[in-house]
């Protein structure tokens, strides 16, 4: 009798949480995401974006997961999203503009943050990609301290890259 129970308390409960995802294939609501990536790793993609100079284009993240840092353009894959779309996204969301992409990945990494719950596991493929326009001016770090969502050539791997990017040190 118990066991029963709990399956019909359990499966109350994710009919709770499926009413609240109107589409799979958008955000999910914040927490939700959040308990999702508690249970199961994240797949995500990342954008090795290179200039005829050899550059590497890096955007600045300061957010509540990560110390302010350069990283790689990338993102979550939304359910039923192939990675092609999920590359295509992140280049119009993050750099405002197209790429042009290997698909098939130059590298594959696991990470986990053991001292985290939220957000903290993640299998990340990175593609090489090529600019196919160029970034929005407008995101174009010109300060002397970038703020979210900037982005700027690299010449090597900067030493305020996040800390979890430094697996791409080599490909810098």
């Amino acid at each position: 009798m118990m066991k029963s129970s709990m399956a019909l308390n359990l499966r109350q409960a994710i009919d709770v949480l499926e009413s609240a995802i109107k589409d799979t294939s958008q955000d999910l609501p914040e927490e939700l995401f959040l308990f999702v990536s508690r249970i199961t790793p994240l797949v995500n993609v990342d954008l090795l974006i290179k200039n005829n100079y050899n550059q590497t284009l890096l955007t600045w993240r300061d957010d509540a997961y990560w110390a302010p840092g350069w990283h790689i353009p990338g993102g979550i894959v939304r359910h039923q999203e192939t990675f092609a779309d999920r590359i295509r996204a992140v280049a119009k969301n993050e750099l405002g503009t197209a790429v042009e992409f290997n698909p098939i990945h130059i590298a594959i990494n696991e990470v986990i943050i053991r001292n985290r719950s939220n957000r903290s596991h993640f299998i990340s493929l990175l593609y090489r990609c090529r600019l196919t326009g160029q970034p929005a001016e407008n995101l174009r770090f010109k300060g002397v301290s970038p703020k979210h969502g900037e982005w700027m050539w690299h010449d090597t791997c900067p030493d305020n890259i996040l800390k979890v990017h430094e697996m791409y040190k080599g490909f810098m």
